[in-house]
């Protein structure tokens, strides 16, 4: 009888290895580094999504609007089975499916192609608004944004929609590294929960703070949770 050993579960210490496979000139390194904590936090602790369940009806969705640095996320999808690791080593090349923006044909377990900044909350709307045409109010869909794409109108429009209409299956993680052009009374937070939104901001390398602000109850308003990282100097 022959016995199998099961591969050991991800850990954050892989991310760094998992990063470190991929090369170039366009890494956007600061862009992809500040999401690894939320990213590996949602797909470690949050999300209802495996690779055996990236086609299921009832899963959970995450889309990346903050498409221009995806290392982080590449490398969290390997780390969790998505597909294999010997992938990244090919990043951004000519005949790789890991571009520098991911493609959703090409990248299993992406939800939608992105780069173009200020796409992604509005996508998550209306997926959120498919979702429930269907009958399908148990899955949630998640989008993580960058702190200077809300500089783009179309994500204020998206805001100022979803807050009143109630989408309590929506959530938002705004990775705020301070590359705003544009600053905001109040701040981040308080644009949302002006339109009615349920907000926390937190430390974005704190992974317990992430996790408490992303599994918080919020009944009959979305959520979002703004994750600050620390300039380095």
């Amino acid at each position: 009888m022959t016995k199998t050993t099961a591969a050991p579960a991800p850990t954050y210490r892989d991310l760094h290895r998992l990063m470190s496979l991929m090369t170039g000139d366009e890494k956007h390194d600061t862009a992809a580094t500040s999401t690894l904590d939320a990213l590996w936090v949602l797909y470690d602790r949050v999300l209802r999504v495996t690779p055996e369940t990236v086609d299921a009806p009832d899963r959970d969705r995450f889309l990346l609007s903050k498409g221009h640095g995806p290392m982080a996320y590449y490398a969290v999808l390997a780390a969790h089975g998505f597909f294999d690791e010997e992938l990244l080593a090919g990043f951004g090349s000519y005949d790789s499916p890991l571009g520098h923006h991911p493609d959703r044909l090409l990248v299993p377990g992406a939800e939608i192609g992105s780069g173009s900044l200020g796409h992604g909350l509005p996508l998550a709307v209306g997926t959120v608004l498919g979702l429930r045409a269907q009958g399908l109010t148990g899955p949630r869909t998640w989008v993580l944004t960058g702190d200077a794409e809300l500089d783009e109108g179309s994500n204020h429009e998206a805001i100022a929609y979803a807050g009143p209409a109630g989408l309590d299956q929506l959530h938002t993680v705004v990775i705020d590294n301070a590359s705003a052009s544009y600053g905001r009374p109040g701040g981040i937070a308080a644009r949302f929960a002006t339109a009615g939104w349920s907000v926390a901001s937190v430390d974005g390398r704190d992974h317990e703070a992430l996790y408490d602000a992303f599994t918080a109850p919020h009944p009959g308003r979305p959520r979002a949770v703004v994750a600050r990282i620390a300039a380095k100097h």
